[in-house]
């Protein structure tokens, strides 16, 4: 290494270098639920249901409202 001059100083961070990164970290959001699901795995929920969650917004009450306008 030369007085004055890093090692760093001819890297070029561009699109290209992070694209050839061999590695990738998690979101915080995946770091999150696998702390939670390490120690306690979630409830199987089903991946459609019949009804749709409760206050959402599409019900069939308002849809019947709206057809009679």
């Amino acid at each position: 290494m030369t007085e004055g001059r890093d090692t760093w100083d001819d890297v070029v961070l561009d699109a290209d270098f992070i694209r050839d990164a061999e590695t990738a970290e998690p979101s915080a959001r995946a770091r999150m639920l696998t702390a939670r699901w390490s120690r306690q795995a979630p409830e199987p929920e089903p991946w459609r249901s019949d009804e749709p969650p409760a206050g959402w917004f599409f019900s069939k009450a308002r849809r019947r409202r709206w057809r009679r306008r």
